[in-house]
């Protein structure tokens, strides 16, 4: 639908906070293209339109989790075979969290965040899962008793980071290093505080932190009080006790 027959185009045409002039007016009225139902559907894929998908996200993780009690996120990699060591690890983990007061977060996955799942499920915790659209998705582990999936990596790190209270590490790849720096970042330069760190698994992690000790607090890169901002531990226990201590549970 466009302009009545010998109508002259406004010199200035205000579309909610935009103004457009000259050759940029439009035709038509916003109300007029919402109920035109003539026309292809490529609106749906452009920036405007994606903005809304995203604001979704964030009212739909909001509400979702807003009644959490304090919760810790547990990482680690997808790939980590149940029976294994780091799988039972992550079990014992996930359990001995519940028992802290906690609920556990994962990334919904399977691996080492299904195993932390199962043991908040087994002790009887709130067992979250924020799971992420991908080409190989494998959908939410069976051991999510709430679980969110999303579209947008960045709105799910913003849940991660609003709904825990700390991160526990597990052994795992890229997209594990990936939460792990985001989180040393955001408490480095301190837009969160009071948020512990935990890297589950000395011989695992050993080499990042000797390299982040020797080259990048070594070359300057880095200060040496950021090496404070985690703790490293192979001890459940002590991986509880440390993010109990720092968030005053």
């Amino acid at each position: 639908m466009g302009m009545p027959d010998g109508a002259r185009r406004p010199e200035e045409q205000r579309l909610g906070p935009v103004i457009r002039r000259r050759e940029q007016v439009q035709a038509g009225t916003t109300d007029q293209r919402l109920l035109d139902t003539e026309g292809d559907s490529e609106w749906v894929h452009t920036d405007p339109w994606r903005v809304m998908r995203i604001q979704s996200e964030f009212v739909e993780g909001f509400g979702a989790l807003a009644e959490l009690p304090s919760a810790i996120a547990v990482f680690g990699s997808a790939r980590t075979p149940a029976g294994t060591p780091e799988y039972d690890a992550g079990v014992r983990l996930g359990g001995a969290l519940v028992d802290a007061g906690f609920a556990v977060i994962t990334g919904g996955g399977p691996g080492a965040m299904e195993a932390a799942n199962k043991g908040a499920r087994e002790a009887q915790g709130i067992s979250v899962g924020l799971g992420i659209e991908l080409p190989f998705e494998q959908g939410l582990n069976p051991h999510v008793d709430i679980g969110v999936n999303f579209r947008y990596f960045f709105v799910r790190k913003t849940m991660f980071v609003k709904y825990a209270q700390g991160f526990v590490v597990l052994p795992g790849g890229l997209g594990t290093l990936d939460e792990l720096f985001e989180a040393l970042t955001l408490v480095q330069t301190r837009k969160v505080t009071r948020f512990p760190i935990v890297l589950f698994g000395t011989e695992y992690w050993g080499g990042l932190v000797d390299w982040l000790r020797d080259t990048v607090v070594g070359q300057g890169k880095a200060s040496e009080k950021d090496l404070l901002l985690f703790h490293v531990t192979d001890d459940v226990a002590e991986a509880v006790a440390l993010v109990t201590k720092e968030t005053g549970n």
